[in-house]
């Protein structure tokens, strides 16, 4: 019996001892996991702050990169205005020469459109819209703006690209109004073709197989008449893809400036009302009448949402009884080469519809693209 009973004390003071030594060691497991877990969760705490005071610190580099007004920086500002006059599109006097916010940059930015999307060298460029581009030009108050008519001609001083200097003087000096001598691009050898349509002398169903046939496209200024009387024909210039452009109701031979402003807005929108209701089209380029004009009017044309094209090549081939050479006359067109020119030609030249071709391929053969003027 005694025996048995110290064999239960022997058992119970081992169980002691096992628990002196268990316990001590358990709570010291037990105090390591929530040391190890406070700080894991300090320390995940402290990562997550100093990974907002990051963002916080981003968008205040950021926020002081700009003006208060949100634009862009200095030096980007720089960049935006080279970019945008890079991309701004572009006479022998000629009595009838009939003549972007910037996006944010994101990672699946979609790039804005711009003349360099249209040319297309390996097979037929697809126009962006075949109805047409509705501007919204910033307006501007007219009233203190020179009237003084000027006649507009490309002069023929030259620069070291073969660029009328003339051009690049009214272009620094009107373009802020929308309206385009040259295409200030003199690294670039591009070409926008135009051609003036006053009325219709069969010349350019011809014209416009020829532009097909070499891929290019252009732009047709047309006037009222002319689109009333012929309208299959501006209906096929704006179904194969060419811009069509306005050239006034009447076409006054003393210009617009000639006109009050009244007169000269009928003179635009009558015509742009009339293309845009019968063919679904809007217009936004206008060519002004004999090249006549003066600041006044080119702020009207932006003000009516216009972009105003004049040339920086023209030459007499209006005078459909008393038409140059054809082979002086290509001659004479190819000597004109430069970039970002703006060539206007009369669409009832026989001579232009005989030599078209010929200058597309000659020009191309010299390292030129040509572009639809936009």
């Amino acid at each position: 019996m005694d025996k048995r009973r110290r064999k239960r004390r022997r058992k119970k003071n081992n169980t002691a001892r096992v628990m002196v030594y268990v316990i001590p060691v358990v709570a010291i497991i037990l105090v390591g996991i929530g040391i190890t877990s406070t700080v894991n969760k300090s320390s995940k705490e402290k990562e997550n702050k100093e990974y907002q005071q990051d963002i916080a610190s981003d968008k205040e580099l950021q926020t002081k990169d700009l003006p208060e007004d949100g634009t862009d920086s200095k030096d980007e500002q720089e960049e935006s205005k080279d970019s945008k006059e890079d991309n701004k599109d572009d006479k022998e006097l000629t009595p009838d020469s009939t003549e972007e916010t910037d996006l944010p940059e994101t990672e699946e930015k979609k790039d804005s459109f711009s003349l360099a999307d249209l040319d297309n060298p390996e097979g037929f460029d697809e126009r962006p819209a075949e109805n047409g581009f509705v501007l919204q030009n910033e307006q501007i108050d007219l009233n203190g703006l020179d009237t003084t008519c000027l006649d507009w001609g490309q002069g023929g001083d030259l620069d070291q690209w073969n660029r009328p200097a003339g051009c690049l003087q009214y272009q620094e000096k009107y373009g802020k109004y929308n309206a385009y001598f040259i295409s200030d691009e003199p690294e670039k050898k591009v070409i926008y073709l135009t051609l003036d349509e006053g009325y219709e002398y069969g010349c350019t169903p011809r014209i416009l197989d020829t532009l097909k046939e070499k891929n290019v496209h252009v732009v047709f200024f047309v006037t009222h008449s002319y689109a009333k009387q012929d309208p299959d024909l501006v209906q096929r210039m704006i179904d194969e893809g060419h811009e069509v452009g306005n050239h006034s109701v009447t076409h006054p031979a003393a210009g617009l400036p000639s006109q009050t402003i009244e007169q000269q807005t009928n003179e635009v929108m009558g015509n742009h009302d009339y293309i845009k209701e019968q063919f679904g089209y809007d217009m936004h380029l206008f060519r002004y009448p004999a090249g006549k004009f003066n600041e006044q009017s080119v702020a009207l044309l932006n003000n009516l949402n216009y972009k105003s094209v004049f040339w920086s090549f023209a030459y007499l081939d209006y005078d459909v009884n008393n038409q140059p050479d054809p082979a002086e006359s290509l001659q004479k067109i190819m000597d004109k080469l430069h970039p970002g020119a703006i060539y206007l030609l009369h669409a009832e030249s026989e001579t232009n519809t005989q030599i078209l071709g010929d200058f597309i391929d000659q020009a191309r053969a010299q390292g030129y693209e040509f572009k639809v003027f936009e």
